[in-house]
């Protein structure tokens, strides 16, 4: 007897595994499912720029690394609410911030704030060039924009509302942003085959070099899905519309089999759905699957999607390799009670080896971290 409606899930042409390097961005979502895989000790980055919600402004930051972006003082702002500098004076004295980022970039000074961003693109560029695959959150249809520039903003920083208007975008707005995520996302994996232009007499190397970036790109997967957590500050009728839009969205850049990367070579083989916003609607479908604020999900609703996500896209190796380093890694993070008992010792020295035999029979798989942990345990005493 079924006792609830089971969501189908696509049956990937790909797989993870811990030779895999696998990228998030969007919403806190987005982070969640990241922390997931981080902890079972995969390669992961997530959110570069912070947590970000709305497709128009994940383009964006997507573009800026697409293009190699330099930050510069004009990309970043000083807080506008008045307070009291050290002079005394009432002035706008506080942190620093960018648009099109979260405020965990912010800094006191400009030029802090300036080489945080420039460190979180150069950063996230060089993993993106290398990634197999990029999950993108996307939470919310409604977007805040400056009025005086008309740029979409990833972060107000609570600044005075008056500065921004906040609408809903259209289906073909967020269908646009996400065409623009996948053209963008092709080309910084295409861009580290390509080399720079040198002159004439090049057209062949070049010809050879873009055949080679054309099958690399196939390497890369991008994975689209909607976050579960429902925007409820906008009322649950609007918070529907803006799920739909981010749906739409979706379908409509499948249906277009990404023509826009002006590729016949590049089909819809690189972007792709997982229902996690169907999973949690349709199977966990109970306030117990929910966090304290009735919002946000739960561990147990969490560690479900991602077990759902690890059926889809981890092969029954992948799965077995998981399992191993999910044991280990409840005994690593064990907690040492005291540091120079013979017990801790040689607790030190089971979890050195085991980590090195897991390391040999687990391609890709580091754990440099755990074992120059307990390495420093032996130290000590």
């Amino acid at each position: 007897m079924e006792l609830f409606t089971r969501v189908d899930t696509p049956s990937a042409d790909f797989n993870i595994d811990y030779t895999s390097r696998i990228a998030f961005f969007g919403s806190c979502f987005a982070d969640n499912i990241s922390a997931q895989f981080a902890a079972r000790k995969f390669r992961v980055l997530a959110n570069p720029f912070g947590t970000v919600y709305n497709p128009v402004s994940i383009a964006r930051q997507i573009k800026a690394l697409s293009d190699g972006k330099i930050f510069g003082e004009g990309d970043v702002f000083q807080d506008a609410r008045s307070g009291q500098c050290a002079s005394g004076k009432q002035d706008a004295c506080g942190p620093w911030h960018c648009w099109g980022a979260h405020g965990s970039l912010s800094a006191p000074s400009r030029e802090e704030c300036i080489a945080k961003l420039n460190v979180a693109a150069n950063s996230a560029r060089e993993f993106l060039q290398q990634a197999d695959t990029v999950f993108v959150t996307l939470g919310t249809s409604f977007v805040y924009y400056l009025k005086e520039s008309g740029k979409a903003v990833a972060n107000c920083h609570r600044q005075a509302p008056a500065l921004f208007e906040r609408r809903m975008i259209t289906v073909e707005e967020a269908t646009q942003a996400l065409e623009s995520i996948v053209q963008d996302l092709v080309k910084i994996k295409q861009d580290s085959i390509l080399p720079p232009a040198r002159g004439p007499g090049l057209k062949a190397e070049m010809a050879s070099h873009f055949s080679i970036a054309q099958n690399d790109a196939h390497n890369l997967h991008i994975v689209f899905t909607v976050s579960p957590l429902r925007h409820m500050a906008d009322g649950a009728h609007n918070n529907s519309l803006s799920k739909a839009t981010l749906l739409l969205a979706i379908n409509s850049i499948k249906q277009k089999a990404m023509d826009s990367i002006g590729s016949t070579s590049l089909q819809n083989d690189i972007a792709e759905y997982f229902p996690s916003y169907e999973i949690v609607m349709d199977e966990l479908r109970d306030y117990r699957f929910y966090d304290s604020d009735m919002v946000h999900l739960s561990e147990t609703a969490e560690e479900y999607i991602f077990e759902r996500m690890a059926d889809c896209y981890c092969d029954e190796k992948a799965r077995a390799d998981m399992a191993r380093v999910e044991k280990f890694m409840k005994e690593a993070n064990h907690r040492v009670a005291d540091m120079n008992s013979p017990a801790t010792a040689a607790f030190a020295q089971k979890v050195i080896s085991q980590a090195g035999d897991l390391e040999k029979s687990i391609p890709g798989l580091d754990l440099r971290l755990e074992i120059a942990k307990f390495r420093e345990i032996l130290n000590i005493r």
